[in-house]
């Protein structure tokens, strides 16, 4: 069966013109130059993912065809590779047209490592209610596309244990901004939507779309100085949960979709956060009036608005529906790229493996124009290939446009561990508990109060 997925990959690979793929050349051939340590290792490594279907075990990464090296290469190519994070940034960011404003979507996944009592840096985390140990990354990337599943990572890191996720976020945001010739627009969902981050990126070039919490209270303009005591930083207290708080909208319109049906969009000038009342913001609701397709009751939807020039309310609220295009991303990356897949005990490896996944996915991207699509005896043919679609025929692609790294040497046999040589365990590390506020402390003992009370 090995032999005949072989010959048909032969097949394929030789009725393809290596030409046609020039760009995808160009971005591995600089990738190659730029890598550093052990970048050989590392980009047969990558190959071996991008060709490999399915997989058992991390390391059976080392039995792919295009994988020339011994099965400990795949972990001493993490452990001795540095990234160089900054060039690799450069690198992609010249992909970006910037002949429109780019879109950039930010999100948080977590890569779960309940047992790894050898690990560093693990920290409690709870999502969707249930808790969970491991650690979490922050992801900033581009979405090329109005509609699809296609979100190309700009930046992919993990979040120390004395950071949040809105102090990476930010970070990652300052970083890609100083890269692109543009001002770009960068979408968050809700947890993203607070004072915090709405400060701390008050000096980026970039325009944000944040999506609030339906039970978030803000603050209009603050009245004139009467001439008596300290100016007012607030004016009139608008709770998004509360209709009867509400002020007439600055803007109204009603508008077409051809997925939602009708929709209401209403829009609120110079309101701010409480603790952040430098930064206003346009405040936006999208409410679903009918929908024929659907009895969902859709709940209006809150979003923030901070830029130079407000883009038209129309079109403004779509681009937070490409914001999914991450979540699309993150399933693509665990299940097919199996980034979560290993279970290393090294911090380095770990991260490592993890800047691995921008670069699977832009390359990815860069054979998508030219590839055809193969799809298998049961799957009907796409006009439009996703990124499941383009790692099926990668195995061609690379067939026909080989690859910059070298072929390994022989080194002879390593001599081993020495005879009685008895290593010592490893050092095992405690979960980080990062420290509560003091508000989110409060409220919690004023919660366990009352329910001894009761």
């Amino acid at each position: 069966m090995r032999d005949t997925n072989c010959r048909k990959v032969n097949e394929v690979s030789n009725s393809i013109d290596p030409m046609i793929f020039k760009q995808l050349q160009e971005f591995r051939q600089t990738l190659y130059d730029n890598l550093g340590n052990a970048r050989d290792a590392l980009f047969d490594l990558m190959d071996a993912v991008l060709v490999s279907a399915g997989i058992i075990s991390f390391v059976s990464l080392s039995q792919s065809p295009v994988f020339r090296r011994q099965w400990s290469s795949l972990y001493e190519a993490l452990e001795d590779s540095q990234l160089p994070r900054i060039k690799v940034l450069k690198l992609l960011v010249e992909q970006i047209p910037t002949h429109e404003q780019p879109l950039l979507a930010g999100d948080v996944s977590r890569w779960q490592r309940p047992a790894a009592v050898t690990l560093k840096e693990r920290s409690f985390s709870g999502v969707g209610g249930a808790i969970s140990v491991g650690h979490s990354y922050s992801t900033l990337a581009w979405i090329p596309e109005a509609q699809g599943s296609w979100a190309l990572p700009l930046r992919h890191e993990r979040i120390t244990s004395f950071e949040t996720p809105v102090r990476r976020a930010a970070f990652q945001l300052k970083q890609v901004s100083q890269q692109l010739d543009v001002r770009p627009l960068a979408v968050y969902d809700r947890g993203y939507g607070n004072a915090s981050f709405v400060n701390q990126t008050a000096d980026i070039p970039a325009d944000l779309l944040l999506r609030l919490a339906s039970n978030r209270c803000l603050y209009g303009a603050p009245p004139a100085y009467s001439g008596r005591g300290a100016p007012a930083k607030h004016g009139h207290k608008m709770k998004l949960n509360d209709s009867e708080s509400w002020t007439l909208p600055t803007e109204t319109l009603e508008v077409e979709d051809p997925k939602l049906g009708r929709v209401r969009l209403s829009r609120w000038s110079q309101y701010h956060f409480r603790q952040s009342p430098k930064r206003p913001m346009e405040i936006l609701q999208v409410e679903v009036l009918e929908r024929d397709t659907s009895k969902r009751h859709w709940k209006p939807l809150w979003l923030a608005w901070l830029g130079a020039t407000l883009p038209p309310l129309a079109t403004l609220w779509l681009n937070y529906l490409r914001r999914f295009a991450v979540e699309h991303w993150y399933r693509f990356a665990k299940q097919r790229l199996y980034w979560t897949h290993p279970q290393f005990s090294s911090l380095s490896a770990s991260e490592s493996w993890s800047h691995l996944m921008p670069l699977l996915s832009w390359q990815l991207w860069l054979a998508r124009a030219d590839c055809d699509d193969q799809p298998l005896p049961w799957q009907s043919p796409q006009a439009t290939l996703s990124p499941g679609r383009v790692a099926q025929a990668f195995a061609s692609i690379l067939a026909a446009i080989g690859t910059p790294a070298v072929a390994p040497k022989p080194r002879g046999k390593s001599p081993g561990r020495v005879k009685g040589d008895k290593p010592t365990p490893r050092p095992r590390y405690p979960t980080v508990k990062k420290r509560v506020s003091k508000r989110k402390k409060s409220v919690s003992s004023t919660k366990t109060a009352n329910s001894k009370a009761a």
